[in-house]
Formats: C-alpha cells, structure tokens, sequence
C-alpha cells in the first residue's frame, strides 16, 4: 500500500480531467468536474442491485460513485485514445474498486458486451465529440434495459436553443469552444427527438448549464415489443412509395 506522499507522486504521473477523492484529503488535480457535480446529474442516490453502463468514463468519476451507491456491476467504456487509461486505473486500484474497465468504440458496444443491457447507462460529453451522432444513440439504445434510465449530458448549440424545430449545427473546425474533436451541435429539441427515434419512451430535458450550451436528459427506454413497433412504423413511412398514398 502506498504512503501518502507516494500516493500523491503516482497522481503526478497521470492526466486527470476529474477530481477524484482517492483518500480523504487527497484529490486528483482534474481540469473538470468533482463530487459537488453529482447532484446536477439527477443520478439515483440509491442504485443497490442495479448495473451500470458508463460510456466515455475517462478516469472513472460517475463509475466509482455508482459503484459507492450500491451498484453490483458497473462497466467502465472508453477508447482512452488521449490519455490513455493510467489514471483510470490507478484510481480503481486505490479505491479497491471492481468497476470493470472495457477499451471500445461506442459503435462497437452492443457486439462487445454481448447484447448485455443494464439498468443505468450514462452517456455524459460524449455525443458531440462523435461523427455519427445518432448511429451513436443508436448504439446507447441497445445497451439500455426496458424501462431502464439513459442519462445524456451533451453540448447544445446555443444559436438555436430556442427554435421550435430539430436542428443540429455543423462543426467542422474548432468552432466550439476552440475545440476539434467537437463535430456537432444539437438543440435540445433535437436530442429529444433523436433518443425518441432509437427507442426512448420518456425524455425529460432536466437542465440547462453553462449558458445554455449544455443541457442533460434523462431518457427512459421503451419496452422491446414497443420499440420494434416503433421502428417498424418509422420504416415503412420512410419507404412508402408514393402512390401508396392515394
């Protein structure tokens, strides 16, 4: 077991985008985001006996609080192409924590995990950064239980946040926030409709953050036999020929 003074040399080796309290007064220097934020979130304080999906989970914050909530599983999935994933595991080590790590595409999940579906899947400041955007929620979808919660934090666009229609703006520079890995830009009304289109039966829009360029969704998934309704319907709108319509 490391001392403290050794603890907080390995902390040094590493990048940290969270804060993470590893031991009490001992927290890893991230660029964004620590404990205080949870609550913004709106994830269920209790989660015992539920499994958990966390997608772009980076150094592990939102795993490791759910796991501390009483999860009994929780799968940890992310590309680590930046950082890579030593903060990631140095993290888990100390914590003594059986958050399970999983090195995947999210277009890749559903194959990966075998089809296996969870009851919470968190989905936080991923979407933007993704040249599929919906093949993504797609994606999240499949990983979802019936009934169970999807919590999307995304970047939205703010020149049209208040347009009653669904739109997305294009990125294909650094136009947000002097950032290239950023490639879309959705309203809220269009994220809402997108998780509709994949299969979510309830969507709430809970916050606005930052401005108004960033918002979080809870989404409820919709039963199977609702869903392949759902898709069976759009598909056949979309393949109508038209003179099925007179």
């Amino acid at each position: 077991m490391r001392t403290d003074d050794e603890l907080r040399a390995a902390i040094k080796e590493h990048y940290w985008f969270h804060s993470v309290e590893l031991r009490p007064g001992i927290v890893t220097p991230g660029v964004a985001g620590n404990a205080k934020m949870f609550p913004v979130y709106a994830i269920p304080e209790d989660l015992t006996g539920r499994t958990v999906l966390d997608i772009g989970a980076w150094d592990g914050l939102f795993s490791f609080e759910c796991e501390r909530r009483g999860a009994k599983r929780v799968v940890a999935a992310d590309i680590w192409e930046n950082a890579g994933r030593g903060a990631f595991d140095l993290a888990r080590e100390e914590l003594n924590s059986s958050v399970e790590p999983l090195e995947c595409d999210v277009y890749d999940l559903p194959e990966k995990l075998n089809g296996e579906r969870f009851d919470l899947v968190l989905f936080l400041g991923v979407l933007y950064h993704l040249r599929h955007p919906l093949l993504a929620l797609e994606k999240v979808a499949a990983c979802a239980k019936p009934r169970g919660l999807t919590i999307v934090e995304t970047v939205v666009d703010y020149l049209t946040v208040n347009q009653d229609r669904p739109v997305m703006a294009f990125y294909p520079g650094n136009e947000m926030n002097n950032d290239p890995t950023s490639w879309w830009g959705p309203n809220p009304y269009a994220v809402a409709m997108m998780l509709s289109s994949v299969g979510y039966a309830k969507i709430t829009n809970m916050i606005q953050l930052w401005y108004g360029n960033r918002s979080i969704f809870h989404a409820v998934k919709a039963e199977d036999e609702d869903v392949q309704k759902m898709f069976l319907e759009e598909h056949e709108a979309r393949h109508r020929r038209p003179f099925e319509d007179k």
